[in-house]
């Protein structure tokens, strides 16, 4: 596969963190991206990317002027059709992937990428950038469920709501937010925000005010 020309896609985007976010920065300073992902599968080396949704968060606040969205082309039918109901057809109107890829990273810049279980989007993410690019993202990333974690061992939720479930559909209930366009990558994208606005006022009755606190992994007490 020919690679296109990344030099200068790549010399902006590296630009991006000459001054970029530090450990103490506070977490109202800085622009989140919430990312969500539509794919045919769950392996980086197979599958691909079909959508991808993301919505900037900052200071407190959705910005809903700052999103993206795009969808790109699918060779067939996967058994994913299934859970995001994206089939060939309607993919194909879609940008080409590497397109794709370089506008999202020209939106993306030096943004924290936040998600749900946000390990498998940047896997894709990454896989496909190598692909076509020969280089990986360097954004700092947020994982949501991590958050959460850390959260209900701090004893940020009210004793009767202890989380016993992590998945996206839970939180909304936790949190009384309804679940429009479930398994679309911008819905999904959206629906997150939401929720990472939620934890963000958690976190801060919690004292995980700066970048560094708030992007701490959550490693189980065995593993510490």
């Amino acid at each position: 596969m020919t690679r296109s020309d990344p030099l200068p896609m790549m010399a902006e985007y590296f630009a991006c963190f000459d001054r970029t976010w530090t450990e103490e920065t506070p977490v109202e300073k800085v622009r989140f991206v919430v990312l969500d992902s539509e794919t045919t599968g769950l392996d980086p080396k197979r599958d691909r990317l079909i959508t991808l949704g993301a919505v900037a968060v900052v200071d407190q606040e959705i910005l809903l002027g700052d999103s993206f969205e795009v969808l790109m082309p699918i060779a067939h039918n996967f058994a994913a059709v299934t859970v995001h109901g994206i089939t060939r057809d309607e993919a194909e109107a879609g940008l080409a992937e590497p397109e794709a890829l370089r506008q999202f990273l020209v939106y993306l810049k030096d943004g924290i990428i936040v998600g749900h279980h946000i390990g498998h989007d940047i896997a894709m993410l990454n896989a496909g950038y190598r692909r076509h690019f020969g280089f990986e993202l360097r954004n700092r990333s947020l994982d949501t469920m991590d958050l959460t974690l850390h959260l209900e061992c701090a004893g940020a939720f009210p004793e009767s709501r202890t989380i016993r479930r992590f998945d996206l559909d839970t939180l909304c209930g936790l949190f009384a937010i309804e679940p429009h366009d479930r398994h679309t990558a911008g819905g999904d994208a959206f629906l997150t925000a939401q929720i990472f606005l939620r934890l963000l006022r958690l976190a801060r009755r919690s004292q995980r005010r700066t970048l560094a606190f708030l992007c701490e992994p959550f490693l189980p007490a065995g593993d510490a």
